[in-house]
């Protein structure tokens, strides 16, 4: 079944727990990554859910764990089972109406549920593998929007590095973000170190005149060391952001070779079916 998008409706989301996120997210990603492989069976969502890539946390769920995970997001209306699929049970998303958004704003929302609070560019590249996004500057809007539909947060100042968050978490999770974000460290304006001024006439100055003015020196010295301490730390926030949005990338290029891997795998297995069938 094709991965269609619905027009948004009112949404009916609501909070839910880890293990529904990640049930619910898998099978919106798998419905745009893997389309032939969808709707999925429960040992292709456990397979999924669990899988080391594209994943934070990482988790290592039993069948019994997704099914009643299945059960749950039936009864809030976000997944449902398809009947006459054959033998094997098969699962399927409703999260276009759900969550009532468009095709985009859903990769984002998948991207934010399968690892949770992400750089604007970490969350652009990972998206852009189920929907084209084609900058941060594109992405920008389509997080307003879904600010606007109560289902993202800014966890740091907009800007260089600002990371966002889905709000789909129970309270207490919620609870605990909360006081992480109002604890989390704010950068300090950098400003100018040295006052603009005109030189001028200076008198010639007595040892006593040196010595004070040696002393007064040292002063200033030990009261623009802060400046400069947190003019580096600034620095080195946005140099560590850096560093997490090229992990990002380098995950992501990860991701899409396992992606390719695992389709050249399929192909391998349906021409050896074919020949077999054709007795080669």
């Amino acid at each position: 079944m094709p991965d269609m998008a619905a027009e948004p409706k009112k949404a009916t989301w609501q909070p839910l727990s880890a293990t529904d996120r990640r049930v619910l997210a898998v099978m919106g990603e798998k419905a745009k990554t893997t389309p032939d492989a969808y709707p999925m069976s429960l040992n292709a969502l456990r397979t999924g859910c669990n899988q080391k890539n594209n994943r934070d946390p990482l988790m290592e769920l039993e069948l019994d764990q997704v099914e009643e995970s299945i059960d749950r997001l039936r009864q809030v209306g976000a997944a449902a089972v398809i009947e006459g699929s054959g033998r094997v049970a098969k699962y399927r998303h409703y999260l276009y109406e759900w969550l009532g958004v468009d095709k985009v704003e859903m990769a984002v929302m998948i991207e934010l549920l399968l690892r949770g609070p992400q750089t604007e560019g970490e969350l652009r590249g990972r998206a852009a593998r189920m929907e084209p996004i084609a900058d941060v500057a594109a992405l920008r809007p389509i997080l307003e929007s879904l600010k606007t539909k109560g289902l993202l947060m800014s966890m740091t100042p907009e800007g260089r590095g600002h990371v966002v968050s889905h709000t789909l978490f129970l309270p207490k999770e919620m609870e605990r973000l909360k006081v992480q974000i109002a604890s989390a460290p704010r950068p300090e304006p950098v400003r100018d170190e040295e006052p603009a001024y005109a030189p001028v006439a200076r008198p010639a100055m007595t040892a006593a005149h040196a010595s004070s003015s040696a002393s007064s020196a040292v002063s200033q010295s030990s009261a623009a060391a802060p400046a400069r301490s947190s003019a580096d730390e600034v620095l080195l926030t946005a140099l560590r952001r850096e560093v997490e949005e090229l992990r990002g990338k380098v995950s992501q290029l990860t991701s899409d070779l396992g992606e390719l891997r695992d389709a050249w795998g399929r192909d391998h297995e349906e021409l050896d079916r074919l020949k077999s069938a054709l007795g080669g």
